[in-house]
């Protein structure tokens, strides 16, 4: 197909779509003579997994290339593969962290997720966004929500069995990349519009005949 159709199908202009290959985001198409080519099927999937991460994910332009990278290495073992996927979508701007306010709250993640047994790397991202919440949450003294942490905890792990599990019965790596996309981007809208409901109806239910 040309750009034109590529653009029409994938619901994404041609002037970004000239940006993605200019950035390497988006491999050439098929040169089929002077400054036109031909674009196979794949490049319209190719599109949108591009925009999930960037548009809807807020990833970099950095941080995509990072997830498409290891999509694109089939020598990637699955670990790393979903480990590379999960940091980069981890990631977040910059923040003033040298506090020591903010430290402690770091060490306080850190050790909830030691106390838990989990697996992580101390230099997750994570681990800093985790950070970031529970020191703003202290700084508004908010300290008794921070007594619902080991809740939040156990509602991770359990939730996270269940995705991962998901994602590792696929056998194929760009089908397991799109799972951890969609699973961290997505699934988080939903968890957070699911824990919004649930607090409507206990505030009904525990307030109402106060």
């Amino acid at each position: 197909m040309r750009i034109a159709e590529l653009s029409s199908r994938s619901g994404t202009s041609i002037p970004t779509i000239k940006y993605y290959l200019r950035e390497g985001l988006l491999a050439a198409g098929t040169a089929t003579g002077r400054n036109q080519a031909d674009y196979p099927e794949q490049h319209v999937h190719r599109l949108r997994l591009i925009r999930a991460l960037i548009d809807v994910g807020g990833l970099s332009i950095a941080a995509a290339k990072d997830v498409l990278a290891a999509l694109d290495s089939a020598q990637l073992p699955d670990l790393e593969l979903l480990g590379t996927t999960q940091h980069a979508l981890g990631r977040a701007a910059g923040r003033d962290r040298g506090s020591a306010v903010w430290r402690a709250a770091r060490e306080e993640v850190v050790a909830l997720a030691r106390d838990n047994g989990w697996r992580v790397g101390s230099d997750s991202p994570n681990l800093d966004q985790a950070a970031d919440a529970v020191a703003a949450m202290r700084a508004l003294d908010q300290a008794d929500l921070l007594d619902c942490l080991p809740t939040y905890f156990a509602a991770a792990q359990q939730l996270a069995a269940a995705e991962v599990a998901a994602v590792l019965r696929r056998s194929d790596p760009a089908q397991m990349v799109e799972g951890v996309v969609a699973g961290t981007i997505l699934g988080e809208a939903l968890f957070g519009a699911v824990r919004r409901l649930a607090h409507e109806h206990t505030s009904i239910t525990l307030l109402e005949g106060r």
